[in-house]
């Protein structure tokens, strides 16, 4: 017999599990995915990995034009080459997994590569906050305080900001992992979610996760909340500026520079704060899902579309660099 809450035509592994004191303690998980239907998770199975391809590609492609153009060698490129790296980390922490799971047709995971793949994701994404944060305030000086702004963003300083949200990242990775470790998990099995996370894999511990909750709740207040207002701050600044501009060509320059990242951080705070800080719901479980996707799947392949479309510098270096790459097959 299948798992209370499977459908009896699934074909999942029951994960293993072991004895240890009168308890069953279960040591892999069921991802129960998107969908059950073999017909869906082919498509799904297509879909998201086209989503994959051109999330690495677009973002290649970005961090190698940034690198091979001397006059995008500036702060605001420097950030965004880096937002293109950790978008490439950030969506190879879940997508790789859901796509062997679709071919697979086998959902378990363990213990061990759920704890890892909550560990990479909150790294990875609590890195991306605060870069979004040192791209907003990159604007703020260059369009509030021009005449400061190689004074305020130099490359020592710029490397920085760099190293601070990586080391940011990887405290809130281990902050929220910590505490995980101490559960126990010995009844429900059932991952309602395509990944492991912590609002997904907290409300099947048999221990006592208020602490956990607590630690999750204050990163999210301190690491996210506090990054959101500062953009907010930076950005209430910059269009309160952009305004007093009195050339209409210099408004819609500077409001071009600002539109594409006013954007990203639109599409990936919104959705992740309502994802993490709502209380769990099985009626909203689906609507959990397409969230999540968004932020975590979405957001990384459309942040070098967005940044692509809007900017003209990266545009004209992308044509070169097609322009280069044509050469040499040709040749």
């Amino acid at each position: 017999m299948p798992p209370p809450g499977l459908p009896p035509s699934t074909d999942l592994m029951i994960p293993q599990t072991f004895e240890w004191e009168n308890q069953t303690i279960i040591t892999e998980f069921i991802l129960l995915g998107l969908s059950n239907d073999p017909k869906i998770q082919d498509f799904l199975l297509f879909f998201f990995m086209i989503i994959f391809l051109v999330t690495i590609l677009g973002n290649m492609v970005i961090i190698l034009v940034i690198k091979s153009e001397f006059h995008l060698q500036t702060p605001m490129f420097f950030f965004l080459s880096h937002l293109a790296f950790v978008d490439i980390c950030y969506s190879s922490v879940t997508v790789p997994k859901m796509l062997s799971n679709f071919i697979t047709k086998q959902k378990s995971i363990s213990w061990e590569g759920c704890i890892a793949q909550i560990f990479f994701f909150l790294q990875t994404s609590c890195t991306e906050v605060f870069i979004l944060s040192a791209m907003g305030y990159d604007r703020y000086v260059a369009i509030c305080n021009p005449l400061h702004y190689n004074r305020y963003l130099t490359k020592e300083k710029c490397n920085k900001m760099m190293g601070g949200a990586w080391f940011l990242g990887l405290l809130g990775a281990i902050g929220n992992v910590l505490p995980l470790l101490d559960l126990h998990f010995c009844s429900n099995n059932i991952i309602r979610h395509y990944n492991c996370d912590l609002p997904s894999l907290l409300p099947l511990s048999c221990a006592e996760t208020l602490t956990n909750y607590i630690v999750l709740l204050i990163f999210v207040l301190a690491f996210g909340f506090s990054s959101f207002l500062f953009t907010l701050v930076s950005y209430i600044n910059i269009i309160s500026s952009i305004l007093k501009i009195k050339s209409s060509a210099s408004r819609q320059k500077a409001f071009s520079t600002c539109s594409s990242h006013l954007i990203v951080v639109g599409l990936f705070y919104i959705t992740a704060f309502v994802h993490y800080t709502r209380p769990s719901s099985e009626s909203l479980m689906d609507l959990d899902k397409v969230i999540s996707i968004q932020y975590s799947i979405l957001t990384p392949m459309l942040n070098p579309i967005i940044y692509s479309l809007k900017n003209k510098q990266i545009l004209s270096g992308v044509e070169k660099l097609f322009g280069k790459c044509k050469v040499f097959f040709l040749s």
